[in-house]
This record gives C-alpha cells, structure tokens and sequence, in this order.
C-alpha cells in the first residue's frame, strides 16, 4: 500500500517543514504501507534534509519533458533525479485548469521514468463524463496517451497509477468504494492486457479522509491513496496511513 500527500499550492517553507517534521514523528513507527509527501517545488530541498533517513519518500507534483533548456519556469527530470524518490504528472488540476494535454502527461511520463523516478500518474474522468457512462473509455484513452512514448514499457514497479474522479477532487464527494475499486480493477486488467504490465499499483485519489479511508482500502483493487487536503493535516494524514497499513495484506 502507497499513502502520497499531495500539497498542492500549500504552506510556506517554514509551514512546510514543520509539517514534514510532524508526519516524520508521527509515521515513525508504522510499518505496512510506503508513505510519500510531495510538497511545492520551493520546499523540496528543505523538506529532503527533513525526511533524511525516515521512512517517508519525498516527491515532486510535476515535472517538464525536458532535461535542460530555454523553458522558464519549469523543473526538469534530470533536476530532481537522485535526491527526489517519485513525481506525479497529469493531475486533473493540470489538466483541466492549466489545459495539459494526454500528449504532454506522456512525455513527461517517459521523460520521468528514463531519470529513475517512480512516475504517480494521475488518471480520471470529469462529472460529465461519468454521467454520460464515458468513465473506462476516458481512463483507457489516458492510459494509452501516457504509454506512447515508450519503446520499451517500464515493469509495473516503476510506476504508479492513480485513479482520481475529477468530480470527487476538493469537493468532499468521494467515489464509493464499489465505483472506485471497480475502476482501480479495469486499470489494472487494461494494463495487463494492453501493455503486458503486471504487478502495478493503483490508487484511489478524491476527498479521502480518515472516515473513508477504511472501507476504500478494504477493497482488493485499492492499493493506497493520493491524498489532498487531509496530508496537510498530521493528525488526519497519519489516520490514513494507519488505515492503508491495516490492509497491506490484502492487497491482490
């Protein structure tokens, strides 16, 4: 099990920090599930410092398909590769309110992964296109674009998947567990079948929290959580690590 805080445009360094200390302490003693924060690209190297030697892997919430260049403003693979342990790209907040293209989560994908970085993809469908029952075909057109630049696919540990309905993201709807274990399955089937990956985690992002974390990790295709708002909270983000370490043993 994987439990990724993802802070978003959150905290001061300072505010940072403190927070990284605090999950640090709090998380010391949990064993059963991997643990990672990804904090705004200010605190990277403060918070790396703060994590040294914990259990707790730092990680980055975006990265740019290039190694070097005239880009400006954007953080490159090759900058990040050897202190930072995994990045997550195509978030739907990239997507839908920063205009990502598939395209672009690809190779950012590929360029990622050829640095050595354990590449979060971030994968879901809107509310309108749950509604329309377009969910498993706008899932499996992500998969598809984030897997074209690839001559040679990585081996299901390399990366992660994430499932995140855009619809349940900082709105505190949540997928059931059914509807999210049941895409979180069709993922890893599609995997399978189309890119000969096994052995690949998925995992559910959307308004989790303490409450709703337990009966999302209870199901078999769950394999951890991409949390927003409650990783900013000690107290709640350890709840959830507590809940995913509870049910490392049920993963299939």
């Amino acid at each position: 099990m994987l439990v990724a805080g993802n802070w978003k445009m959150n905290t001061s360094i300072y505010e940072g920090v403190e927070l990284a200390h605090a999950i640090r302490h709090a998380t010391d003693e949990t064993t059963g599930a991997d643990i990672a924060v990804l904090p705004p690209f200010t605190h990277l190297w403060a918070v790396f410092d703060v994590l040294k030697g914990s259990r707790v892997m730092l990680g980055a919430q975006d990265v740019f398909w290039e190694d070097w260049g005239a880009f400006t403003g954007e953080i490159s693979p090759a900058m990040l590769a050897g202190w930072c342990d995994l990045v997550l790209v195509g978030h739907s907040e990239r997507r839908h309110i920063l205009g990502e293209s598939d395209e672009a989560v690809g190779r950012k994908f590929a360029r990622a992964s050829r640095h050595g970085l354990r590449v979060i993809v971030a994968v879901g469908e809107t509310e309108e296109e749950r509604d329309a029952r377009h969910t498993l075909t706008v899932v499996d057109r992500q998969l598809e674009a984030a897997f074209a630049p690839f001559e040679v696919i990585p081996d299901g540990g390399a990366f992660v998947i994430a499932y995140e309905p855009v619809w349940a993201i900082g709105t505190g709807r949540t997928a059931t567990p059914q509807q999210a274990n049941e895409v979180c399955a069709h993922i890893k089937d599609r995997l399978a079948q189309r890119q000969g990956v096994l052995g690949v985690r998925v995992l559910y992002g959307g308004s989790v929290t303490p409450e709703n974390s337990v009966a999302l990790f209870a199901e078999p295709h769950i394999d951890g959580a991409l949390v927003g708002g409650a990783s900013l909270r000690v107290d709640q983000f350890s709840a959830i690590v507590t809940a995913a370490a509870a049910h490392a043993g049920d993963v299939l």
